[in-house]
């Protein structure tokens, strides 16, 4: 029998039988398939409201955050745009870049980023002008390969992905929304500070922290390290048991 590509269209699918037969059902497709945390995130080239990029190469050396919205000209979506936007040079200070994508044309998008900022005022924020590169994917090649396209949700629009990526373009957080629920700006923020402290200090942060807040130091990974740590009192450190330390904020 003629190898066939899959009828999902994926170039990159491992299965080349038709998608019903039953040698798909004993092998992983990897249409639709998300990377995880800790993998390098997927390269790819893609056409963009600030032109062409080549990711990640010409973001060497910077974190990125990825997000992907169903579609242009949607209540939610634009809601999100002005957030991201109004933060935009609070994430550039932290070495991060936003990319933003949907499976939209590029005259849709430009479109969209002009009517943004001509005629939407969101929570006292107007004349917001859009200046982060949004990818358009009408091919879906790039939702793809990050696992954006959920056929239960939509099988035409990228759900509300946020992929956080490190400055060695790896994948260290990912957040997946509902296509009716806005994100939290703010928490994406967090969750970037968390990781860049936690990389820098070699830290981890508890429940509901906040910047400035005390941090956790790793547990002992030996019997001798418990002991220590529970008997050795330190100014700055503060345990309530020897495998959950606390470390003061330096104001």
């Amino acid at each position: 029998m003629e190898e066939q590509k899959c009828k999902c269209g994926c170039s990159e699918c491992h299965c080349k039988c038709c998608c019903e037969c039953k040698c798909c059902s004993e092998h992983e497709c990897s249409c639709n398939k998300m990377p995880l945390i800790g993998d390098d995130a997927p390269s790819f080239k893609a056409r963009t409201t600030m032109g062409e990029i080549n990711f990640p190469e010409d973001y060497k050396g910077k974190w990125v955050i990825l997000f992907s919205h169903p579609a242009d000209f949607t209540p939610v979506c634009t809601t999100e745009f002005i957030e991201f936007a109004s933060m935009h040079e609070d994430f550039k200070k932290l070495n991060t870049e936003l990319i933003g994508l949907s499976i939209d044309s590029i005259y849709a998008h430009i479109a969209w980023l002009r009517t943004i900022k001509e005629k939407i005022e969101y929570k006292g924020r107007k004349n917001v002008e859009v200046k982060f590169p949004v990818i358009e994917d009408i091919k879906m090649e790039v939702a793809k390969k990050f696992g954006m396209i959920q056929p239960n949700a939509s099988s035409t629009q990228a759900v509300r992905a946020v992929f956080i990526i490190d400055d060695k373009a790896k994948i260290r957080a990912i957040l997946y929304y509902p296509l009716s629920a806005g994100r939290n700006m703010q928490e994406i923020k967090r969750l970037l500070l968390s990781l860049q402290k936690s990389d820098k200090e070699g830290i981890a942060t508890p429940a509901n922290w906040q910047p400035g807040e005390d941090v956790i130091i790793p547990a002992p990974g030996s019997c001798g390290a418990a002991k220590e740590r529970a008997e050795k009192k330190q100014a700055d450190v503060h345990c309530i048991d020897w495998f959950l330390c606390f470390k003061k904020e330096k104001k």
